[in-house]
């Protein structure tokens, strides 16, 4: 009898561990819808490793969350909508920039607030936005050098 208990107690216990290791996934997944802030939208050149879901953080907090990402077939930019917190105000000459935690770390969207004294209001756009950078064509900008000297297929023998 004492052994059935103990069984019992151990099943559930594994149980419980596991519900919780389900309800964080969903959490973390966003199937659990957090609370609502207001929307902000950007138009990017490029959205490169940026999806929805994607943290908005500003001095390192995060303070938003990309909610929506399409493209404009008018303009061929990547409008994005993210959702801001409630008690987190952004100026209206803010900059939004996709940035990345490190070489191979994470993408997120950066905010960086400007100086003015309006804030944006739910809906608003922020015009100043800056795409991401990708890694590989900065080492191929760097790597190939540019295009300077001389051809490298002249003849360089002298004669006598």
């Amino acid at each position: 009898m004492a052994y059935e208990r103990a069984e019992i107690l151990a099943g559930a216990a594994v149980l419980a561990v596991a519900v919780g290791f389900t309800l964080y996934a969903v959490q973390g997944a966003g199937v659990i819808s957090q609370p609502s802030g207001y929307p902000l939208t950007a138009s990017f050149r490029s959205v490169e490793g940026v999806s929805v879901g994607t943290d908005v953080r500003l001095a390192g907090v995060k303070v938003g969350t990309v909610t929506a990402l399409s493209l404009n077939p008018e303009t061929f930019f990547a409008d994005a909508t993210i959702s801001m917190r409630n008690d987190v105000a952004i100026p209206v000459d803010s900059t939004l920039l996709v940035s990345s935690e490190g070489l191979l770390g994470g993408v997120f969207v950066e905010v960086q607030p400007g100086g003015a004294l309006e804030v944006l209001e739910p809906g608003g756009e922020i015009e100043d936005t800056q795409g991401a950078v990708s890694l590989i064509s900065l080492l191929m900008t760097f790597a190939g050098g540019g295009g300077g000297g001389g051809d490298a297929t002249a003849d360089t023998t002298a004669t006598p």
